[in-house]
């Protein structure tokens, strides 16, 4: 991931707000975590799930209240957004099954691989494809063979005239849901600058070059798109990118 200053685009205050300012546009979220909760549902009992970009844990909590017995590594690198999904999960009496990594991936520290991993809406942060394919292979190193993953970002054909359209539909919901005019103007100019949307097919590419099977396009809604895959069978060599 293009190592960028997160705690200062993630301030305290901005952490603080994140879940409130975003509050209408939960039913999104939530239908997504729903379907998370069904692509991973035949993991073990004793699941070990990895949490990239994990944000303030809302993914995470939906998980592990639907599994008790599972277990979560979150990695984030914006240290108060950390701390929010640690005094929610605590909150929540789940912080006990959790481990919090305040850093990149390539900083987590080794360990037994995990079952199924986690990255919604963090990958199209990255600006070229070899480094999101990075990114994606850092996670396969991280799951067993066959582990599954499952990844949403932004996406679409910004040359088209489709994503004018849904562009203007997307804008008008952020602004149905009480987001600030200015921060809304703020999320159209950085699409395409600093937000990599690209169309869904080479994204789908992407994820496969990272090193998994053929991903499976199981959510959309707007410009997001969600797929999930399986970790190739082929043993990998750690390569510590992130």
């Amino acid at each position: 991931m293009r190592q960028q200053n997160t705690s200062v685009i993630f301030d305290q205050t901005h952490a603080e707000q994140y879940d409130e300012r975003f509050a209408k546009l939960a039913p999104l979220r939530d239908s997504l975590h729903l379907l998370v909760g069904a692509v991973f549902a035949d993991q073990p009992a004793d699941a070990r799930i990895l949490c990239v970009g994990a944000g303030t844990g809302s993914e995470l909590i939906y998980l592990a209240t639907r599994f008790p017995r599972w277990t979560f590594t979150a990695v984030e690198p914006s240290a108060p957004m950390l701390d929010v999904c640690r005094r929610r999960t605590e909150a929540l009496g789940l912080a006990t099954r959790c481990v919090f990594h305040h850093g990149f991936l390539n900083s987590l520290p080794l360990s037994e691989a995990f079952d199924a991993a986690t990255s919604l809406l963090v990958s199209h942060f990255i600006l070229s494809s070899e480094g999101r394919a990075n990114f994606f292979r850092a996670i396969a190193e991280r799951l067993r063979p066959g582990g599954c993953f499952a990844s949403a970002d932004l996406a679409s054909d910004i040359e088209s005239l489709a994503y004018e359209s849904l562009l203007k539909v997307w804008l008008r919901m952020m602004k149905d849901a009480v987001v600030p005019a200015e921060q809304i103007k703020n999320l159209h100019e950085s699409y395409g600058r600093d937000v990599a949307i690209w169309p869904p097919e080479q994204i789908s590419a992407i994820i496969a070059a990272g090193g998994f099977e053929m991903p499976v396009t199981f959510f959309q809604a707007g410009l997001i798109h969600a797929w999930y895959a399986q970790r190739n069978a082929v043993a990998m060599e750690p390569s510590r990118r992130s």
